[in-house]
């Protein structure tokens, strides 16, 4: 099969498109038909080596994928041949990735896609859908009526964060990019904030008084003194973002409130929290409610540029691999 792998950790030009032998499902996996596959920056964190995850060379990148299934061991249950399917959860933890014809995947990261949902749209959606879910429920345990912050929320993650908070009754208000100010409105954020206007906290703390219950910033800064001030008592904030960061923890204000900072990292989660944010995705994929903004698709064979083109901060949007069709 063809597929794009690494054969050593380091820059984009360590990605190789050749072929490599076909993959033998288990009792308890799903050998998938690739339709696409998506490129995220913990790919690039992967391939680079600076996400150490054990895996073996050659190592097919790529998390997410959405393809039909070919046959299913029989301890994989709930799956037949011509199912077509959605992962988000490959190329991590001895899991060869998704950027190939076919892939392995454990039956317990798989999941039927909606009829009527297109594999580019699903596919774009898999890793940050699913990241804006954990991060705001898992993680951030937001529950309607309550207030939610969501800073970068003109992104991937951030957008799909607004869509969920706004859909669970929680008041939402976004920190956006000037030009996303009308893509976020129109989300349903009940307030939007340019990032660039003067005082930023000051305009959150405006519509938000007693604080807000949630914060999450997609975007990495990761500024922990601004973000605890702006929290209610026993708010909580979730980071998920900015690898490199080492923000100051104002200890005083953070225990004296009861207010906590969680971290996480998809990779992470296990298999019931990510079956529970798949559930969650697919209603809002069939439903129509959550569609990326932006998707441009590539050969296969432009593996390589796709993530030079991410590390390098040049796309805005998700950038979709075709392997089949």
């Amino acid at each position: 099969m063809r597929a794009a792998y690494i054969t050593q950790f380091g820059s984009p030009d360590v990605i190789r498109l050749g072929e490599l032998p076909l993959p033998v499902p288990g009792p308890h996996d799903v050998l998938v038909d690739v339709e696409v596959s998506a490129v995220n920056h913990v790919d690039l964190f992967v391939r680079s080596g600076v996400w150490r995850t054990p895996l073996g060379f050659p190592f097919v990148v790529g998390r997410d994928l959405v393809g039909r299934v070919v046959v299913a061991g029989p301890a994989a249950t709930g799956f037949r041949p011509g199912d077509r399917v959605w992962c988000n959860s490959l190329g991590h933890d001895g899991r060869q990735g998704a950027a190939a014809e076919r892939a392995v995947v454990p039956a317990d990261r798989l999941y039927h896609l909606p009829v009527g949902v297109g594999a580019v749209e699903a596919v774009a959606l898999a890793h940050p859908a699913s990241t804006a879910y954990l991060a705001l429920f898992t993680h951030g345990r937001l529950r309607a009526g309550e207030s939610v912050a969501v800073v970068g929320a003109g992104g991937n993650v951030g957008s799909a964060a607004v869509v969920m908070a706004v859909r669970a009754g929680a008041r939402v208000i976004a920190v956006a990019s000037g030009r996303d100010v009308s893509y976020v409105r129109s989300l349903g954020a009940d307030h939007v904030v340019d990032y660039r206007s003067d005082d930023v906290a000051g305009q959150i703390r405006a519509v938000a008084p007693r604080g807000v219950d949630v914060y999450v910033d997609t975007s990495g800064r990761n500024d922990l003194d601004t973000a605890v001030d702006l929290l209610a008592g026993r708010g909580r904030i979730v980071v998920m973002a900015g690898l490199r960061t080492r923000p100051v923890l104002p200890v005083g204000p953070l225990y004296l409130m009861d207010r906590s900072v969680h971290g996480f990292a998809i990779s992470h989660a296990d298999t019931a929290q990510l079956a529970d944010a798949a559930r969650g995705i697919n209603g809002l994929l069939l439903s129509g409610r959550l569609r990326p903004r932006a998707t441009e698709v590539l050969p296969l064979s432009a593996a390589a540029e796709a993530h030079r083109r991410l590390g390098e901060g040049k796309v805005h949007g998700k950038l979709v691999l075709r392997v089949r069709g």
